[in-house]
């Protein structure tokens, strides 16, 4: 058989069933976890596929929706983290309170984040903290929105004080609140700053999704592709580009990459989680109006 078209007007393969067992296949092949992921490594947009990566944008910009996101989550690395050989935290906390149960006794750092000498400033390089924050979302890209991709936020592209309309995920989001309109009813553009040593985001609002593209957007959220993106897990990213080359890589870096640019977060609040209410967010004439307003305030 030239083909493996044996089910085909079968329809068994359209059934629940049928994929449940389609999945069975990803485990025997070693496809568990996450299966999309977008990283920024190098201050590029990257794919990445079951840890392998199957492209690199040009472009320093992306056009995204924002399905949902995880709280703020905390990571220690003991030494300096080495992109090229990633491996596991010594510690870890899912919300930035105290460590995960999951942390082995032996490698807690202390009993409460707060009380951790390694969220001193100066605990890391320079003068930054050596436990680190970050955050993960669960996105879709503009035109692709059957794909859910797991992207992870650094400290620097989640907190600090809008300048101009140059905004970090929280500063961004408390202007879309501002203005009545909820993330995941906008297309969101993340443009890489091009003046950061460490890959650094800035969020905007392009335009108000479409009917369809919110339904599309609002059903995702109960998918289990956006339960895998947000779940928190310590196991490093197998990504196949952190281990060769791939064709027309970009020349190696002759030096370590500099240490991320400590963020001060004395006066910013965490992004709280949106709980997710039994209605499906519905975008009034008054919130159109304020979205409006909202895109009018970006000089393009």
């Amino acid at each position: 058989m030239a083909e493996l078209d044996i089910f085909k007007g079968n329809s068994l393969v359209n059934s629940d069933l049928f994929k449940s067992l389609m999945d069975d296949n990803k485990k025997m092949a070693g496809g568990g976890g996450i299966g999309k992921r977008l990283s920024i490594r190098g201050s590029r947009f990257r794919m990445i596929v079951d840890g392998e990566q199957v492209s690199v944008s040009k472009s320093n910009t992306m056009n995204m929706v924002i399905v949902d996101a995880a709280p703020i989550a905390r990571t220690y690395y003991e030494g300096s983290f080495d992109p090229e050989n990633p491996s596991a935290p010594k510690c870890w906390s899912a919300d930035t309170q105290a460590p995960s149960e999951d942390v082995p006794e032996d490698q807690k750092m202390a009993s409460r984040c707060a009380d951790c000498p390694m969220n001193v400033r100066g605990s890391g390089q320079g003068e930054t903290r050596a436990c680190r924050f970050s955050q993960r979302l669960a996105v879709t890209l503009e035109g692709e929105s059957d794909d859910v991709y797991q992207l992870q936020l650094p400290a620097t592209s989640i907190f600090g004080a809008a300048v101009g309309n140059d905004m970090g995920l929280q500063a961004y989001i408390k202007y879309l609140s501002a203005h009545n309109t909820p993330a995941i009813a906008v297309m969101t553009e993340m443009r890489f700053d091009d003046d950061a040593t460490a890959p650094k985001l800035y969020f905007k609002p392009t335009r108000a999704l479409d009917e369809e593209e919110l339904k599309v957007a609002i059903a995702q959220r109960e998918s289990d592709d956006v339960k895998k993106a947000l779940e928190f897990t310590v196991a490093p990213p197998k990504d196949s580009d952190a281990k060769k080359p791939a064709a027309k890589a970009e020349p190696k870096a002759e030096k370590k990459a500099e240490p991320e640019a400590e963020v001060d977060i004395s006066e910013v609040e965490e992004p709280k989680k949106v709980e997710k209410s039994a209605k499906a967010p519905v975008v009034e004439e008054k919130s159109a109006d304020a979205l409006a307003d909202v895109l009018s305030d970006w000089d393009d």
